[in-house]
């Protein structure tokens, strides 16, 4: 019997890492869990393995502590990296860059430096659409001009042009970026999905916390844009799709040794509304909502156009925006 590929997944218990970690295990690989668990919780790791059917390798670290990363690495015959982890509210951002910038820069540093060392040289990281700020133009293609409107997509951007820099230096790198749109969901059993604590930053989240009681109201920030509502719209991508893509990336990152970025979302536009009419529709809930102020670097319109991911990682995305409410539904159902 063959092997299994191993792959590095920092951030591996957050929302999307451990969705990646499962369709990993699906795909013949074999996932090593690197997260600190500030975001996360380990009750995601049994979650997964219940799952999978699959014990998994975890390690509780923070990636700016370079030598135990290398002695994990060191301790496996590594493939590549996924690398998830990292701080990522837009408005807690604009509260504590410098935290940001630590935690999201200098360990993304941390950890190149030992793959570096330990001559890991595959990476697939997980970028964001909020490295082009105010699109200029929609959909917004990869060669959209790059204007991040707070620390959070400065910190992402920055650690773009540090990884071209890096396949610049030398041509046995072979990274893929992947900037996200906005995925919801959750995986089809409904033992992992995203239930951060207290009140969240994003909206499918908030929603799910009103549907459920434990918030009485969600405040929609501003109606007063220049889109049909009034509200902001986005564009809302399946978790499961997402995941996908990275598994496309690491087929891709194979074959083409450079720096190659690509944008993850479904090229369609929700608004704030119609999200919320649409999980009503699936689950057949009311949500009480009122207008709140405007929150400072929100966008009002991004959507992305999936020309470039669709054609060199031969990737789309397929799931609904039905699929989307009623799976993220069915994960708050299933731990409560």
């Amino acid at each position: 019997m063959l092997n299994k590929k191993k792959v590095i997944v920092t951030g591996g218990a957050g929302f999307i890492g451990s969705h990646a970690v499962v369709s990993l295990i699906e795909e013949g690989y074999e996932p090593i869990i690197i997260d600190s668990l500030i975001n996360s919780n380990k009750s995601v790791i049994d979650n997964i393995e219940l799952i999978t059917g699959t014990k998994l390798n975890f390690f509780q670290v923070d990636l700016r502590d370079k030598h135990k990363l290398i002695d994990i690495f060191s301790s496996f015959e590594i493939d590549s990296v996924i690398h998830f982890a990292g701080l990522k509210s837009v408005n807690n951002s604009i509260h504590n860059p410098l935290e940001y910038y630590s935690c999201n820069i200098y360990g993304t540093l941390s950890l190149l430096e030992a793959m570096e060392f330990c001559d890991i040289k595959k990476l697939v990281f997980s970028s964001s659409a909020t490295v082009y700020g105010e699109p200029e133009y929609l959909p917004i293609d990869e060669n959209h001009p790059l204007k991040p409107t707070n620390p959070y997509g400065n910190s992402k951007l920055h650690i773009e042009c540090i990884l071209s820099d890096l396949c610049a230096s030398s041509p046995s790198w072979s990274i893929v970026c992947l900037r996200y749109f906005n995925p919801i969901g959750a995986h089809k059993s409904g033992l992992i999905g995203e239930n951060p604590i207290g009140i969240p930053e994003n909206l499918m989240p908030y929603i799910l916390k009103v549907a459920s009681g434990e918030l009485k109201v969600l405040n929609i920030y501003g109606d007063d844009y220049d889109t049909p509502d009034g509200t902001c719209l986005r564009d809302f991508i399946h978790i499961q799709d997402l995941v996908h893509a990275h598994i496309k990336s690491l087929e891709y990152s194979k074959s083409d040794k450079n720096f190659n970025v690509f944008n993850i979302g479904t090229g369609n536009a929700y608004s704030v509304l119609d999200l919320i009419k649409a999980f009503e529709k699936a689950v057949n809930i009311k949500i009480n909502y009122s207008i709140a102020p405007r929150r400072k670097g929100d966008i009002s319109l991004v959507y992305a156009d999936t020309k470039l991911s669709n054609k060199e990682l031969k990737w789309n995305a397929s799931e609904s925006i039905d699929a989307m409410c009623y799976s993220a539904w069915k994960y708050i159902l299933t731990n409560k």
